[in-house]
């Protein structure tokens, strides 16, 4: 159900899969290019904008999927989140007629109560889409803006969080060997699962902000995680998608380490491989898989 701020002109179908979708007058030959994507928290809700120059797509969706596949590779693409929501426009481009792009980071994290991060799928024969993934599922709505030309996505987030931090590598301390070499930056996080969500942010990777301070998410060729668990002190959670040090001394595990331990009833933490193993599986012990040694 839509909250009362989410009803009324919402152009959203709450039912089946499709959250919103609408055509808008627009020069069927004419592309729309993307300029900007924004996001930003109001009262209620977080705000995501996508803004043209020229005229609005003649089309546009919001769907939600269980997982964000890239148009013309039809490969899957990892994005963050609990939910997952796919943004389609056509006729429309993210680039320019040299290929430059046209709106910035094909990639960003926003540190918002819903709203994770906003992934490009595809720029490909005028159609451009997205992958946005969501803390949690909520209530959609879709509208349009002109001068300038924008789509609107609002996300209800009439649900509690709380802060929690996630630990990402300093570059510029790595780089002068002053330890530690992680830095902990406050995230919402929706409990009762905060340890879940700590480790969400932290896949997410810093902001656009944050990267130009000089953070980094080191991922280890791992894409997320799955598994989770955390009994008697011990914190245990697999590797999805990959997992490999590239002989480095700093890995995934050392910004894993700590976004799981600021939590009370973690004392010790287990990384498991892809395929579930860990050097110590049992026992008061922190424990990595062999892959994430240098």
């Amino acid at each position: 159900m839509l909250s009362r701020r989410f009803s009324g002109t919402a152009v959203l179908i709450a039912v089946a899969l499709a959250v919103g979708s609408a055509s808008v007058a627009a020069p069927a030959t004419q592309t729309s290019t993307l300029v900007a994507i924004r996001a930003a928290h109001h009262p209620n809700f977080d705000r995501l904008v996508f803004e043209f120059t020229g005229p609005l797509p003649t089309t546009y969706s919001v769907t939600r999927v269980p997982q964000i596949i890239g148009d013309g590779s039809g490969l899957p693409i990892p994005v963050a989140g609990d939910a997952l929501l796919a943004v389609r426009f056509y006729p429309a481009a993210g680039h320019d007629d040299s290929g430059h792009g046209t709106y910035g980071p094909i990639r960003r994290t926003y540190p918002l109560p819903g709203l994770i991060e906003v992934a490009n799928s595809g720029d490909f024969e005028a159609v451009l889409s997205f992958g946005v993934g969501l803390a949690t599922s909520t209530s959609v709505r879709t509208f349009t803006l002109t001068n300038p030309s924008r789509v609107v996505v609002d996300l209800d987030t009439t649900f509690p969080t709380i802060t929690a931090r996630a630990y990402f590598l300093d570059r510029n301390r790595f780089a002068t060997g002053i330890e530690p070499y992680v830095r902990a930056i406050a995230r919402p996080v929706i409990p009762p699962a905060v340890a879940h969500g700590a480790l969400q942010r932290l896949f997410a990777g810093p902001t656009p902000a944050e990267r130009a301070a000089g953070l980094e998410f080191i991922g280890s060729d791992a894409t997320g995680f799955t598994k989770l668990s955390i009994v008697n002190g011990i914190a245990r959670v697999r590797l999805v998608g990959g997992c490999n040090s590239h002989g480095s001394t700093f890995t995934i595990a050392d910004e894993i380490f700590p976004t799981l331990r600021q939590f009370p009833s973690v004392r010790w933490v287990k990384i498991y491989d892809t395929a579930g193993r860990t050097g110590n599986p049992t026992g008061p012990v922190d424990s990595i898989p062999d892959c994430l040694n240098p």
